[in-house]
């Protein structure tokens, strides 16, 4: 903003030099960017930040140097002459909820000419170009008091009204640069009594543009909501000076003052007879206010300012102050709506007060033992280990679509058909919270797949949402993950599949993690392969699954890759963390050597290997020590229906060096035991 040295000087009397006077304003945050010398007269080119709309003047300029410097402040002056009380202008506000307040004055019989030199000159230091004297002075009062004003050629506006009422669909209006404007439904107008004339707040329209042949005029000031001149205006693409006042932030109290100011120049310059003002004010402003305690202030600034002199300060911006014993309230005025809590009160007091007063000092903090988050630490942990298998972490919004759950055929009766709609949507396509992070990872895959990516491998950790009927939704931490890689020509055969590389990994961050206990079983997870799928469970519990996508899945997708195998998988991270050991037991390198022996099943088809695994460990001898499996097969020699399992029993005693006699025995006795359980029979 440009801020002319002498129009400032015309409301406090600075003995400072333009140099003391820049630096003043810097210091207090009103950073003077550059100084331009023009006419016997220095400009300030100040940076007014966003929050502080009640600086967008030259009065607003003078009233912080005023507070900063502690000499009095001078209001600009108007003197209606003759005011005629006969006036019959009409103002309809049709909706309170944009327009809190709505003002204006008649003027008849004014002469419209250039502008006086004097006033010309002012408003162009200020970079606004000078039309006539009517526009000109609702300019100079936008620059000089910060509240912007829009004057209506009488004649033009339809049975002397105006309204002020959103566009609704289907209006159009010229506006003063000449482009005619499609109008948001939404936009806040001012209609006469059968059409807009003005977008509020933003821009004037061409028909009841002041011009020379003007005689009588319309002088308008309001309040219009910021967040709705903000959106027209961006909208529209339509910025002006009004505009980028009005979005911030007017002043609705003041907004009086400004129109007479405009109409007492008017007066002065163009003549004419004034009517008496109309005001509709049906939503009225309400000051809030605010606690602040003095010893919280010094806490909070490192200083010891003495509880009078943060009273002065505050009454020098021009705040109601109310004194207690150990506090005071402030009542913000309507100029100063960035003041919303205690933090904003004290900061005025530290920018008052002098940040180059408040000596620099090392926070204090003390430091002790406290209980590590197990969970954060966990999933940190977890974190890593997937990393390490060569997965990249994904972050993805928690919100899809009823498409996603489609896609995957997740039934009507399915937990993860329990969503949660979101009122505010950031796109319409994804309206729910997730129940399931799998259609994100899909996303992201499709992303990278699309751009020749060969090895696609991502994980992600984050919460999903289940309605269960309450207030709020049951969260739950998952991690899920998705592998895809590209079949391609290599120096040597690799017979693991992706679905068994990821298992390997999965069972690797179980160990790692020392969780015993683990098995893996058939899944009936509806999107995945039937034969490439599991159900993984710890201790008899389910925590999630692992499989392959499958191809009425993948269809759906529309890869253009002939049969992609692409593995996914899901786990229940809160279950997970809950089955890790609190502590670690440890036992002794066994001192005596362990015998081996295999065992190859021929069972039905409908057992699972886990299933049969459990019945060795679970066999009562305290001399098997792990049981593992290394082949299964189905085919040649084996019965239909029946399938082959082959498992490694390793024995050992803690006490003693076993014979093989007695392995033998207790390895026939399992193997009856086995084929006892499972109706099976051993393979020779």
């Amino acid at each position: 903003m440009r801020v002319p040295f002498e129009w400032l000087k015309e409301f406090i009397n600075i003995n400072l030099s333009a140099e003391e006077v820049a630096e003043t304003l810097t210091l207090i945050g009103l950073e003077v960017e550059a100084k331009e010398r023009l006419d016997n007269d220095v400009i300030f080119e100040v940076n007014v930040t966003p929050n502080r709309p009640d600086c967008l003047s030259i009065f607003g300029i003078a009233r912080e140097l005023s507070a900063a410097l502690n000499i009095p402040l001078k209001s600009p002056e108007h003197k209606i002459k003759g005011e005629d009380l006969n006036g019959d202008f009409k103002i309809e506000i049709l909706d309170a909820g944009l327009c809190h307040r709505y003002a204006g004055r008649v003027i008849k019989d004014v002469k419209v000419s250039h502008s006086p030199e004097w006033l010309k000159n002012r408003i162009n230091k200020c970079g606004i170009r000078a039309i006539n004297n009517i526009v000109d002075i609702t300019n100079y009062v936008l620059l000089e008091l910060g509240h912007p004003l829009h004057a209506f050629d009488l004649n033009t506006l339809a049975e002397k009204t105006i309204r002020i009422g959103i566009a609704g669909k289907g209006n159009e209006i010229v506006t003063l640069d000449g482009v005619e404007r499609k109008l948001p439904p939404d936009a806040l107008l001012i209609w006469d009594a059968k059409n807009p004339v003005a977008i509020a707040g933003i821009m004037g329209g061409s028909d009841t543009e002041v011009t020379d042949s003007t005689r009588d005029i319309f002088l308008e000031s309001a309040y219009f909501e910021p967040i709705s001149i903000r959106r027209t205006s961006r909208t529209l693409g339509l910025k002006s000076e009004s505009s980028y006042r009005f979005e911030r932030g007017a002043d609705i109290e003041f907004l009086g003052k400004a129109l007479d100011r405009a109409a007492s120049l008017a007066q002065e310059i163009a003549g004419g007879r004034i009517y008496k003002k109309v005001d509709v004010y049906p939503k009225r402003f309400e000051q809030v206010s605010i606690s602040v305690r003095y010893d919280k202030v010094n806490r909070i600034l490192g200083t010891s300012i003495p509880n009078p002199e943060m009273i002065n300060i505050i009454k020098r911006l021009g705040i109601e102050v109310d004194i207690s014993k150990d506090s005071f309230s402030v009542k913000p005025p309507a100029f100063r709506l960035d003041l919303k809590r205690e933090a904003d009160i004290i900061e005025e007091i530290a920018r008052l007060y002098g940040y180059h007063r408040i000596k620099t000092t090392i926070p204090k903090a003390s430091i002790s033992a406290g209980n590590s988050d197990r969970k954060r630490i966990s999933v940190l942990r977890i974190k890593e280990l997937i990393r390490k298998a060569g997965f990249t972490e994904a972050i993805n919004y928690s919100f899809m679509n009823e498409n996603n759950l489609d896609i995957l055929n997740i039934p009507a009766e399915d937990r993860r058909r329990k969503t949660i709609t979101i009122r505010n949507p950031l796109r319409k396509e994804d309206s729910l919270l997730r129940t399931t992070l799998i259609p994100s990872l899909i996303e992201d895959f499709i992303y990278n797949f699309s751009r020749g990516i060969k090895v696609i491998k991502i994980f992600e950790v984050a919460k999903v949402f289940e309605d269960i009927g309450r207030p709020l939704p049951l969260e739950i931490t998952y991690l899920d993950g998705i592998c895809y890689m590209e079949k391609q020509p290599a120096l040597w055969r690799e017979d693991a599949n992706s679905f068994y590389l990821v298992k390997g990994m999965l069972e690797a961050l179980f160990d790692d993690l020392h969780i015993r206990g683990y098995t893996f079983s058939p899944s009936q997870e509806p999107f995945l392969h039937t034969g490439q799928s599991c159900d993984i469970r710890v201790s008899g519990s389910s925590v999630g699954f692992l499989g392959a996508l499958s191809p009425l899945v993948v269809d759906k997708l529309g890869l253009k890759v002939p049969k992609p195998e692409i593995i996914v998988f899901e786990m229940d991270v809160d279950k997970l963390i809950s089955m890790i050991p609190v502590s670690l037991e440890y036992s002794p390198i066994p001192k005596f050597p362990y015998i081996e022996r295999d065992i190859a099943i021929i069972v039905d088809d409908r057992l699972t290997s886990s299933d049969v695994e459990n019945l060795i460990r679970t066999y009562p001898s305290e001399l098997i020590e792990d049981v593992s499996i290394f082949d299964l097969y189905k085919g040649e020699n084996i019965p239909e229906g029946k399938k082959s399992l082959a498992f490694t029993i390793r024995y050992r005693s803690r006490h003693r060096t076993l014979t093989e006699a007695e392995v033998e025995d207790l390895h026939l006795n399992i193997v009856k035991y086995i084929e006892t359980e499972t109706g099976g029979k051993l393979r020779v």
